[in-house]
């Protein structure tokens, strides 16, 4: 439960805070304001102290065992081992307690652990010194003493102790460069600006002297969102207003780069900071292997209720005859006889639910957990997986969702930077119809002698010489760009003349590509000094513009302008961005040539942009100032005041041209898609691009192909026929093609079939998504999910982040309930990331914001094939043999107990001594599935690459179905049946000797009760064990270690146990049995014999379904069993010939030559041939197959 708005509300009222507005007033430097300016309010605000720790040394206990006990499986066996002290129960409440003490214990401890950690941590980082300014000097105190309005100094390299807001530095331009990697992740230097009218204040006392306000909103936890504003008093009355933006907030966890030292005032401290805010955990996915696991459970505690019951019922039955209650050696006291009769019933039935709960196996959620834990490194050592070019390796952010990576049927996906490099080049530009192209192209024909200059394919005339320029000049100054042209940026500065050897930074490649385009033709941006854009233009002539306004790009404008002063006194508005936001606002130019232009260069998959421009006279300009001043300082709806203030700002344009760039697309892409496809998933392509350049890059990346048939489902189509109309007729065409079958069951790429491609644009979505009239939208959302059901591959183009979000939830939410997955790599695909079942962030240029907010990161497009198709469906194999395995095993364990009731006049009395009882779960056949859940191999890696429709053999929960599941269980039932009768036939005619003992006649085995239920208890140990031998196919020698390591460990324990007297223990009932049932020859071979008849059945069931009715799979492992492709497993396993552990693992990630030690690396060993293994390493072992 989320307790943060108890927790907020609490302290509104309690602190006294009843009037709770949406922003806070801070006096900087806690100088009260000057009289008659506004009244002095004190506000309260937590002090500087972070904390991330869950406990403290008080609470630790209760608030822990609280926790683990609203897990359903811990409270269960909780009220178990309470029944078995309050009632006179048939097991000791040891064999309940004792595993629950030890699962709760070994997570008390290292939850406990991890909280010391987060302590260590969190005092180092509250007690580190900050210097601040108090009475004009510096004065220096630990951090968590901070307090909000107090003036900070950090220096250069030092981490901001608190969200600052900027107010001067070293720098003469008021800037300084932070760097936000512990924050976002990303490594590249920021900007940020500090407030025009206290830039100048460079000293401690001109700090001191300060007088101002600041006025922000409550705090948030978007790192790239902040609304406030600052009121500077001087000597006039009226403050000087200033906004304030995200541009000069620097944030805690932030560190100062390439800058001597800057003064800041604090406006958010401790837990209100935005790194405080951003701990909280995003929204717990659930698997759909943990949610059949559930449903099992739930099954299983049905039948240990019905088991109860039956027992309760029959015991009273068989207890009606008189008598048969009251033995002579146990006859019931007067108090007894006068219990209530439904008292006793009660009682019972709770003793028969002691007796039987080892069905439900606590011990499984344990074992799940370490499996997914200790799984997940796979991926993260996976070197394949590792880019050289980035340095970057896959990340695991969440380990509860490996084996829905099995699973996937629908993957969503972002073309730019996902299936696309985000590495743009300049193609060409088209001014007024004439058309610029790169590397000297005229006309077609490549020119000699022209080497570096780009040029032009016919010259314009005089008059557009003019509209060519100010197109450049255009390019040089509509944009966000920083030049760093020295590694010390605080150094001499580069002469203009030098201009060309800049390097251009910027978190748009687009921008940074356009620039480094137009100064091929001629015109150079040099910097931004002193509010003022340098440029070089073709006569090495530096003109200066003053940059008056930014108009701020926005995914819903699609375009940015800025408003500069040239040196001459005009006022140029200049805008750039997509077609379909820039030519609706244009009156002029030739629009239809570049139209034309846009259009052909979209079709060849060139990412376009239109540029346009607007001269304002002084009076104009006036006005738009101070429109865009009062949004600007606006404390509410700041970003929806801005935008209706930029829409009334860029209109009424003149155009000028259009550029082209490239974004290739990345290695690999096209037969990651084509082999996703293969595998059964559907891909969509959900972009904000045009639907021409989108297209263009489907074809490439074979999404769709040259026999793809495409439909759309656009604004354009929409126009010319009604919506329903358009739906209708798409439905009539895919649905005559297919027979009325979906595609579900195909790849998209059959012969038999005609493949369709459906295009869909936002304005389209919207609509299908707006509810009708009569208040239902169902209508629609079925029927466009009926043509894409029946489509190989669909296109979302002109996507906003929220309508990626809803067509990953439409896909989710539908009828089949589908397993989807979406990857992308920018802040615009993080809504879609976290609602799809799996999201996966790109780590690439467009910074790290996908990468958080993602289950899993890979630093490519091309990394997600491997992913899926080897380890999501290793991961998914195993878990689920996992499940079945141990609720096979309890139901063998049980249901013999189960029978022996009947045998034993419903008395309650256990088949098993206890010693039994508590370690069948715990040690005895824990182990062995572990690790089998942890290096199980049906097929090789290169296998599951080379043929990716074995994929679809694990589709849709395969391995968890009802019928897999009762199959499990009657297995278990049928080999329990083994066991008990099997043992009870050889027990069947028994006498008594001169000495009192009983003894069988025909094997003359000394027999009592506890010798019959070891007899039972070692085959079934057995069994179970050689059971899992049999279903493992990749054999190292630590499986080998393992299973019969553990079938040693039990048949000792068992010689111990029973062959010393241990003093601790007040009767001891299993003395010397273990050892007299093993002195019987007749013993060892119907042990022997029991263990081959149960596990026949299943042998048989595998043989025969292989020969007759074999999966992909099978198929496979057959070939490659003939082919002895024995491709061993591991990453883990090392050569025999290795000196040390360290010395045979080269590292996740690293270069070669790099030693690094990873867990359990020195523990295995290679005793055969090394080859490839599907996590970078080498390994060794034998894949046998039934």
């Amino acid at each position: 439960m989320d307790c943060s708005l108890v927790r907020t509300l609490v302290h509104r009222y309690c602190a006294g805070e009843e009037n709770w507005v949406d922003s806070r007033t801070i006096y900087v430097g806690h100088r009260e304001p000057p009289p008659g300016a506004e009244a002095y309010i004190p506000q309260r605000h937590p002090d500087n102290r972070i904390v991330s720790s869950k406990y403290t040394f008080w609470n630790f206990i209760p608030k822990n065992l609280f926790e683990q006990f609203r897990r359903i499986a811990n409270f269960y066996f909780l009220i178990i081992f309470l029944v078995q002290l309050i009632i006179d129960t048939p097991t000791s409440p040891v064999t309940s307690g004792l595993p629950l003490f030890f699962v709760i214990t070994v997570t008390a401890i290292k939850q406990g652990y991890e909280d010391w950690l987060r302590h260590k941590a969190d005092n180092a980082m509250n007690q580190c010194p900050v210097h601040f300014i108090q009475h004009g000097k510096l004065v220096r105190k630990q951090s968590r003493k901070l307090r909000v309005g107090d003036i900070v100094m950090v220096k250069e390299d030092e981490t901001f102790p608190c969200d600052l807001i900027f107010l001067s530095s070293s720098r003469g331009d008021g800037t300084c460069h932070v760097t936000t990697a512990s924050l976002d992740g990303e490594s590249s230097h920021k900007t940020h600006y500090a407030v025009q009218d206290t830039k100048g204040f460079h000293t401690e006392e001109d700090i001191d002297s300060l007088h101002a306000t600041i006025e922000c909103e409550q705090p948030q936890p978007d790192l790239y969102k902040f609304v406030g504003r600052i009121n500077v008093y001087n000597d006039r009355n009226d403050p000087v207003v200033r906004p304030l933006g995200s541009e000069n907030l620097l944030l805690r966890g932030a560190t100062l780069k390439n800058t001597e030292k800057i003064f800041g005032v604090a406006i958010y401290t401790g837990m209100e900071t935005k790194m405080a805010l951003n701990y909280q955990s995003k929204s717990q996915k659930r698997s759909a292997v943990e949610k059949s696991m559930n449903v099992f459970l739930i099954v299983y505690l049905c039948i240990l209720i019905s088991k109860a019951l039956i027992n309760t019922v029959l015991k009273y039955v068989w207890q009606s005859k008189p008598f048969r209650d009251e033995p002579w050696y146990n006859q019931k006291t007067e108090s007894e006889r006068q219990r209530n009769l439904f008292l006793r019933a009660f009682t019972d039935f709770l003793a028969f639910m002691v007796l039987f709960n080892y069905i439900i196996p606590v011990s499984m959620y344990v074992t799940v957990e370490m499996q997914k834990f200790l799984g997940s490194y796979f991926i993260t050592w996976d070197e394949e997986m590792f880019d050289e070019d980035t340095g970057e390796g896959p990340l695991v952010n969440t380990s509860d969702l490996n084996e829905e990576l099995g699973q996937v049927e629908y993957i969503f996906t972002d073309k730019t930077g996902t299936l696309t490099e985000n590495n743009m080049e300049f193609k060409e530009c088209c001014i007024e119809g004439h058309v610029y192209v790169p590397h000297a192209v005229c006309n077609g024909q490549v020119l000699p002698s022209t080497s570096g200059i780009d040029m032009i394919d016919s010259s314009p005339g005089a008059g557009a010489r003019e509209r060519e320029e100010l197109f450049f000049r255009a390019l040089c100054l509509c944009h966000t760009i920083q030049v760093k042209d020295d590694d010390d940026v605080d150094g001499p500065r580069k002469s203009p003349d030098s201009g060309k050897s800049c390097v251009y930074i910027s978190s748009s490649p687009d921008e940074v590509a356009l620039v480094e385009g137009v100064q091929r033709l001629g015109f150079t941006y040099l910097r931004l000094k002193d509010n003022y854009m340098e440029i070089l233009n073709r006569e090495n002539d530096v003109e200066r513009f003053e940059l008056l306004e930014i108009l701020s790009f926005d995914s819903v404008r699609r375009r940015m302008s800025v408003i500069v002063k040239s040196a001459t006194g005009e006022i140029y508005l200049f805008c750039k961005g997509a077609d379909s936001s820039v030519f609706p606002r244009v009156i002029e130019g030739k629009v239809e040539q570049i139209r034309a232009r846009v259009e052909r260069n979209a079709v060849e998959g060139l990412r376009t942009l239109c540029v346009a421009y607007k001269r304002l006279v002084p009076e104009e300009y006036e006005g738009v100032c101070a429109l865009l001043q009062a949004a600007k300082v606006a404390l509410q709806d700041r970003e929806r005041k801005l935008a209706e203030a930029y829409e009334q700002v860029e209109k009424d344009l003149i155009l000028l041209g259009a550029t082209a760039v490239e974004d290739r697309l990345q290695e690999k892409a096209a037969d990651t898609i084509e082999a996703l496809q293969k595998a059964g998933i559907k891909v969509w392509v959900l972009t904000g691009d045009k639907m021409e350049t989108a297209a263009a890059t489907c074809y490439a990346c074979k999404l769709f192909r040259r026999n793809t048939q495409l439909l759309e489902l656009t604004t354009k189509k929409i126009e010319e026929q009604s919506l329903h109309d358009v739906l209708f007729e798409l439905s009539k065409t895919v649905l005559r093609h297919s027979g009325g079958l979906t595609r579900d069951n195909f790849s998209g790429l059959s012969a038999d079939m005609q493949d369709y491609g459906l295009i869909i644009d936002g304005a389209a979505l919207s609509l299908i998504m707006k509810p009708r009239e009569d208040g239902s939208c169902g209508n629609y959302r079925e029927l466009f999910l009926e043509i894409c059901r029946n489509c190989s591959a669909v296109l979302c183009c002109r996507m906003a982040p929220l309508q990626k979000a809803q067509i990953v939830k439409l896909i989710k939410l539908s009828k089949e309930h589908p397993i989807t997955l979406a990857i992308g790599d920018g802040a615009n695909d993080v809504s879609m990331i976290l609602e799809a079942h799996v999201g996966i962030g790109v780590i690439g240029k467009e910074g790290r914001q996908a990468a958080r907010n993602s289950d899993y990161a890979v630093p490519k497009f091309k990394h997600l094939k491997k992913m899926l198709l080897v380890h999501g469906h290793f991961y998914y194999i195993r878990i689920s043999e996992l499940v079945q395995y141990f609720f096979y095993k309890n139901v063998c364990f049980i249901f013999p107990q189960f029978l022996y009731q009947f045998f034993c006049g419903f008395s309650q009395q256990t088949l098993y001594d206890t010693a039994y009882l508590t370690l069948y779960n715990i040690s005895f056949t824990s182990l062995p599935i572990l690790l089998y859940s942890l290096m199980e191999q049906h097929v090789s890696t290169d296998t599951l690459r080379r043929d990716p429709s074995l994929y679809r053999d694990i589709a849709k929960n395969a391995l968890l179905r009802w019928r897999v599941f009762i199959y499990w269980t009657f297995l278990g039932v049928f080999d329990a049946l083994v066991f008990f009768f099997g043992a009870y036939f050889m027990f069947e005619n028994t006498t008594v000797t001169s000495n009192g003992q009983i003894m069988t006649t025909n094997t003359h085995m000394i027999f009592g009760n506890w010798t019959f239920g070891t007899l039972v208890f070692t085959v079934m140990v057995f069994t179970v064990t050689l059971k899992l031998a049999l279903d493992t196919h990749y054999w190292t020698w630590i499986n080998h270690f393992v299973i019969w390591g553990s079938l040693l460990f039990y048949v000792v324990f068992s010689l111990l146990w029973g062959g010393i007297v241990w003093p601790f223990l007040n009767y001891q009932r299993m003395y010397y049995v273990f050892i007299q049932m093993l002195s019987s020859g007749p013993a060892w071979l119907l042990i022997i014999l029991l263990i081959t008849v149960s596990l026949l059945p299943d042998v048989l069931k595998k043989v025969l379904c292989r020969q007759l009715w074999p999966s992909a799979t099978e198929r496979v492992q057959s070939t490659c069993v003939r082919g002895r492709d024995y491709l061993p497993e591991l990453t883990l396993l090392a050569y025999p010939q290795s000196p040390s552990p360290w010395a045979v693992w080269p590292g996740p990630h690293t270069k070669q030559g790099t030693l690094t030690w990873p867990p359990l690396a020195g523990l295995l060993h290679n005793h055969h041939r090394p080859g490839p293994t599907p996590h970078g390493g080498t390994a060794g072992g034998t894949r046998t197959s039934l």
